[in-house]
């Protein structure tokens, strides 16, 4: 506990995606008290021409009341 499932357009690099990781943990653990070995992160990249029906229209419209933080788009 807890597990954080990003997903992002294609085209981060390894680098970028580990220092992403290594920030949302850091965050997690200082608001909940966990340490490092209870977190766990996933990121998957996305086409961007296929987000709206992959991400959007399956896991946040139909979601969006769960949402806190909501995308402006």
């Amino acid at each position: 506990m807890p597990h954080v499932n990003v997903k992002m357009y294609l085209g981060t690099s390894e680098e970028q995606k580990e220092k992403i990781a290594q920030e949302i943990t850091a965050v997690i653990m200082k608001h909940t008290g966990k340490p490092e070995a209870a977190v766990s992160i996933a990121i998957s990249e996305v086409a961007e021409d296929v987000w709206m029906q992959q991400v959007y229209d399956k896991e946040i419209k139909p979601n969006m009341e769960k949402l806190y933080k909501k995308p402006g788009y």
